[in-house]
């Protein structure tokens, strides 16, 4: 009997010993700055449609970012104009969250039952900028100089995307939209304008600050002026409501809003809409 009960005192103490390394390990692990990868969402996937202008963001550091946390989970992303990606959700693209480059495209679609509101976040905030390519001699300094450019000026096209509407705003209420209409050459999203002015084709373009900032072959003349702008730039980001894996959408709607995602964006040249 007393062999036994010896016995039992050992398993017992073998078992705490176990337990209590256990969670020693996981909390030096913690304090080292690791975390466990959460499994319990495997097999389910997220469908991002999201502005061309946050192409570079997602792909180099918050898709990887969330699929470490969630090795299960696979984020499928579509780029292009907030004007496109809208049209393509309404003719059923497979989405399940959206994000925009203003608040137009966003409010048509919870307007139409697609959008669910009550994840509506107005999330990011970014600037109008003036660029021309890295290596341009141009005397251009201001967006007034646009009166005067010989060549192309290269936007986003007013009708679908937002980086372009923002450009006609500015052109209109710097009061020479008139003077530069005819000189102007249409992007089908703000990444394209980049390139036009990157390789040469036009002489300046109008785009966001972030797209400026993610490459070297553009400089930036000045930013917008602040009268010029009637609204901010606004970045809203929104979960569809039939959404197929809806915890898996809930946790990268969850996780754009940590501070280690929130931190990316800023890196990237993004202002936090508080």
């Amino acid at each position: 009997m007393k062999s036994n009960k010896v016995a039992i005192i050992a398993i017992i103490a073998i078992i705490i010993a176990v337990v209590s390394v256990g969670s020693v390990s996981a909390g030096l692990f913690d304090f080292l700055g690791g975390n466990a990868a959460d499994t319990s969402l495997d097999g389910q996937e997220v469908n991002l449609a999201a502005a061309a202008s946050l192409k570079n963001v997602f792909d180099d550091k918050l898709i990887p970012m969330f699929e470490e946390q969630y090795p299960g989970v696979k984020v499928t992303p579509t780029y292009a104009s907030s004007g496109d990606l809208q049209t393509q959700i309404e003719n059923g693209l497979e989405t399940d969250v959206f994000m925009s480059a203003a608040n137009k495209q966003m409010d048509a679609l919870i307007e139409e039952g697609i959008i669910d509101n009550d994840t509506n976040l107005q999330f990011l905030e970014n600037k109008v900028v003036l660029i021309v390519p890295a290596d341009s001699d141009s005397n251009i300094s201001s967006f007034e100089d646009l009166k005067d450019v010989e060549g192309n000026i290269a936007i986003g096209d007013p009708e679908s995307v937002p980086a372009g509407q923002y450009a006609q705003e500015v052109l209109n209420n710097t009061g020479i939209w008139s003077d530069v209409e005819s000189k102007l050459s249409l992007g089908k999203d703000v990444t394209e304008v980049l390139n036009q002015v990157a390789q040469g084709s036009a002489e300046c373009g109008i785009v966001y600050s972030t797209d400026a900032k993610s490459t070297d072959d553009v400089k930036v003349i000045c930013e917008a002026p602040e009268d010029a702008l009637d609204t901010p730039v606004i970045y809203p980001v929104a979960a569809v409501k039939d959404t197929n894996d809806t915890d898996a959408t809930q946790a990268f709607m969850d996780f754009l809003q940590t501070k280690e995602a929130k931190d990316i964006f800023v890196e990237y040249g993004f202002t936090l809409h508080e």
